[in-house]
């Protein structure tokens, strides 16, 4: 992963590793590494899980952890994740290797995984410092960026070991519910109710237009780019929220992050992705593009992109709720609060908007 776009910082305070304790662990599945202790470092980018480079002498890693504090019941699942990544790799071989899994609590206290570094380009907010693309190499990033998607709604779930994934037909339902659920455990006082965009996405909520393996937090800066073509995808990152459902609903929930260039003021500034670039298609081109290579046709899409923005204004009230109980002390959690009004606001004006 590329250090400057990926964010990687000195570890933060009260996020530290027991390094001699993960040293030994990681001794014990590969006793040829090299050097003393590894060099650590952590990568600011993400919101969720704890995520560091350990750095020996003649091997580059990444581990995975959970955050400190409480969390929801089936957020956080470090066996989850590593197995999810190594049954789909031989099928979708830009899943990062996995190196092993450590259920020991004696090494840091939590579950975590540890896998191979993929050296590459991030984008972010901003490309890679260096890194500039004209407008047609900007659009075939980002199909290139929508087609590995598609390769991977197209895996077969069972053929890869998936199939206990999958709790049958219902996805769409089970996820309006348990987001609902979600948000009014970690509501606090100063974000509203939802209870108008609860309500509509109840009453809105299609049957599933089929089951397949689906990322559930596709962005930008989850993919790494080749460095000698950075228009290529070479590997997809954070696997955390991944599972076997409707494929449409992964689609709805990654085009929540997609901030066009003529957006409105606040909603750029939300931006973590560049998708603003001139090149890059727009909402309504991603929608397109996908369905006319897929050959679905939902009754709506208006369903799917509220469903985004709810589960988008669930995921950031999660973080903001571990910060405002001093769960973690990670400053950008600060203001996740603004957004979640935000969105609120946003959702309400897309479903006035197709009546």
């Amino acid at each position: 992963m590329n250090e400057v776009a990926l964010g990687r910082d000195e570890v933060r305070a009260g996020e530290e590793l027991d390094l001699a304790s993960v040293d030994g662990w990681l001794r014990g599945i590969d006793p040829g590494l090299e050097g003393g202790l590894p060099e650590v470092t952590q990568y600011s980018g993400g919101a969720s899980n704890w995520t560091y480079r350990l750095r020996y002498r003649n091997r580059d890693l990444v581990l995975r952890r959970p955050p400190a504090g409480t969390k929801a019941r089936s957020a956080h699942d470090m066996g989850r994740e590593y197995q999810i990544q190594k049954a789909l790799r031989p099928a979708f071989p830009t899943v990062p290797a996995m190196v092993g899994r450590c259920q020991d609590p004696a090494v840091l206290g939590c579950d975590f995984y540890v896998m191979e570094r993929v050296e590459g380009l991030i984008p972010r907010a901003r490309l890679p410092p260096g890194l500039s693309l004209g407008a047609a190499a900007t659009a075939r990033l980002c199909e290139n960026v929508l087609d590995k998607l598609i390769e991977l709604h197209r895996v077969d779930f069972r053929a890869v070991g998936l199939e206990g994934l999958w709790r049958g037909p219902g996805y769409a339902r089970r996820q309006v519910d348990g987001w609902c659920e979600r948000y009014l455990k970690a509501r606090t006082w100063n974000v509203p109710s939802y209870g108008y965009v609860r309500a509509w996405l109840e009453e809105h909520t299609p049957e599933d237009v089929g089951a397949c393996v689906i990322h559930n937090d596709w962005r930008f800066d989850n993919v790494v780019l080749d460095p000698a073509d950075p228009t290529r995808v070479i590997a997809v990152l954070d696997w955390e929220l991944a599972t076997v459902g409707d494929p449409l609903m992964d689609l709805g929930s990654a085009l929540a992050y997609w901030v066009e260039a003529g957006d409105n003021p606040f909603f750029r500034m939300t931006r973590r992705q560049p998708t603003h670039l001139p090149g890059m298609f727009s909402r309504a081109q991603v929608v397109e593009h996908y369905l006319s290579r897929t050959g679905l046709r939902p009754a709506s899409w208006t369903f799917y992109e509220v469903f985004g923005l709810f589960r988008l204004a669930v995921i950031a009230q999660q973080i903001y709720y571990r910060y405002f109980h001093g769960q973690t002390r990670n400053p950008a959690f600060k203001r996740f609060w603004i957004l979640v009004n935000y969105l609120d606001w946003r959702a309400r004006r897309i479903i006035r908007n197709s009546r």
